[in-house]
């Protein structure tokens, strides 16, 4: 007990001048009136008595409680969800709620954001005769942290007495925790000071751990490690998450150095590194250009059998490719998918972009065919990538071969829909550019401004600038704005086909449509347009006015 109050007034001239201060907003939060309902509280207001019809059909003859919370848990419209409970609770014959059935219409309600229908609900808990459990105050705490209301979080906490319960150290550190996502940084340490003297709670080691956390997120590494040594002292002994909670807050300030002390410090103990442990070092090590050391550490990882987790794998295989190492890169993913780690969409990307950009486009599309075969079916943003790049190398007939693939397991986007009409009339094939056109429409997908602008460009490249001209009256005939690209591909076209009447052309479309035209698309069109013809006197009918044009 001495000790701990030492380490307590050892830390106190850190927040002297802030701690009465604190005392008088936790009383004022504590006696605030319930949260004020938000806009995310939509759910319909209940009325004030049912019809004898419950709000399912059928409804069971004999009701237990453990049959409800299936229900509720169950039950997908949560509004539904909400009548069943108030409907057992008022009309099914000798049937009263506890504690259970309360709490699983809370979580169901807190984890949907309805905090005001929570609010109620634990009014109700209040004044009723149930005898409470902490779980329910744990779970509206913590739904108050994700949902960013660390206010509510805190005042949820302080309540817990009202309804005869004990606060412990887990609703402590749940609250804790929800402050530190909140960037609550010194209400942490505040709370921590006084939890044993108000709260009458003594913290664990999880609870130094969360310290710990704000200390080095809010960049007090020296606080850190001063607590660190005097935890042995309040009868806590660190363990491998408070030096990778530490080691980790080295690594975010850029203190590499620091970092390989922690690091060697809990070697020194006769402790073997985490997966977590590893992996925050090695990023340190990737984030400052240092791949080699982050190898060697992998390495050592290996050497010691601890399993390298998604995590360590998404770092490695980022960094090999930013140093653009494709078949590093290619070699880690494959051993990410025979350990059936699932990689990220944008990290298949990253391998299959750096691949191609060495040239290996044929790898590429071995490693897309491995995911299917892994069942890691790749989504429309890795095909679409892959797509690009095969159309870039000419290999068209591979490109619309790996797109009709894609359409047996998954629903092509308009992204991929793009990068294949791209190709195509890149390409020239206006007729298979047509017909996957046609084919994209059947589905639902709906063009937008890239897609009409790679057939303006497709037509202008085969020497039909006049059939360009009808893509853009089209655009806007479907309401999809044309761009300053739209424009400029128009209108270099038309110009170099010697098409002066075409491009006049555009501009009368472009004067119907003056509201519609930004003013960038305004400087190509007049940039372009008027440098090849005489305008004369339609200039002053398609300029726009200068409301127009002002930003």
């Amino acid at each position: 007990m001495f000790i701990f109050k030492q380490f307590l007034s050892h830390y106190h001239y850190h927040y002297h001048h802030h701690h009465h201060h604190h005392i008088r907003r936790i009383a004022s939060i504590v006696a605030s009136a319930p949260p004020s309902p938000t806009p995310q509280d939509s759910l319909s207001s209940l009325p004030t008595s049912y019809k004898i019809t419950p709000p399912i059909k059928p409804w069971p003859k004999h009701l237990s409680h453990k049959r409800l919370i299936s229900m509720v848990t169950h039950q997908q419209n949560l509004d539904l969800a909400l009548q069943i409970f108030h409907f057992a609770g008022k009309f099914h014959p000798n049937f009263t709620h506890n504690y259970d059935t309360y709490l699983a219409i809370i979580t169901r309600l807190a984890r949907a954001r309805q905090f005001r229908h929570c609010e109620t609900l634990l009014n109700q808990l209040l004044h009723s005769q149930i005898i409470c459990g902490e779980i329910v105050f744990v779970t509206l705490i913590r739904n108050y942290g994700l949902a960013s209301r660390p206010h509510d979080a805190v005042r949820t906490f302080l309540r817990i007495p009202d309804f005869r319960v004990n606060r412990s150290v887990r609703s402590l550190n749940c609250l804790l925790n929800a402050l530190v996502q909140n960037k609550k940084f010194d209400w942490v340490y505040r709370l921590f000071k006084i939890c044993r003297s108000k709260f009458n709670v003594i913290p664990n080691i999880f609870t130094c751990n969360i310290l710990v956390k704000a200390l080095c997120k809010k960049g007090d590494l020296l606080g850190a490690m001063k607590l660190l040594d005097d935890m042995p002292g309040m009868g806590m002994v660190p363990n491998v998450v408070t030096y990778t909670t530490l080691l980790s807050g080295y690594v975010w300030k850029g203190d590499l150095v620091g970092a390989k002390k922690v690091f060697q410090m809990i070697l020194d103990r006769g402790w073997v590194p985490d997966t977590t442990t590893y992996t925050v070092l090695m990023d340190g090590y990737c984030r400052n250009g240092r791949l080699v050391d982050a190898v060697k550490l992998m390495d050592d990882m290996e050497e010691n059998r601890v399993a390298p987790n998604e995590i360590t794998y998404g770092v490695m295989i980022e960094a090999f490719c930013k140093a653009k190492k494709c078949g590093e890169a290619l070699n880690l993913l494959g051993d990410m998918l025979e350990k059936r780690y699932v990689p990220s969409s944008a990290l298949c990307c990253k391998v299959i972009d750096v691949l191609c950009e060495e040239g290996k486009v044929d790898d590429a599309y071995s490693l897309w065919r491995k995911l299917l075969k892994k069942n890691v079916t790749p989504d429309n943003v890795v095909s679409s990538t892959l797509i690009h790049w095969l159309c870039k190398e000419g290999k068209i007939r591979e490109a619309r071969k790996l797109f009709d693939e894609f359409e047996r397991s998954s629903v092509p986007g308009v992204l991929t829909y793009n990068m294949l009409i791209a190709g195509l009339c890149e390409a020239g094939e206006l007729c298979d550019a047509g017909r996957l056109w046609d084919d994209m429409l059947e589905k639902g997908c709906t063009p937008n401004t890239f897609t009409y602008n790679m057939l303006i460009k497709g037509f202008c490249k085969i020497g039909n600038p006049k059939e360009g001209l009808r893509v853009l009256d089209e655009m806007f005939g479907k309401g999809c704005l044309p761009n300053e690209s739209t424009y400029k591909i128009l209108i270099e076209a038309l110009s170099g086909s010697n098409l002066d009447t075409e491009i006049m052309k555009v501009l009368s479309i472009v004067s119907s449509k003056g509201g519609k035209v930004d003013a960038s698309s305004w400087e190509v069109i007049l940039t372009n347009a008027f440098a090849n013809v005489d305008t004369g006197e339609v200039l002053d009918r398609i300029l726009p006015c200068d409301d127009d044009v002002r930003p």
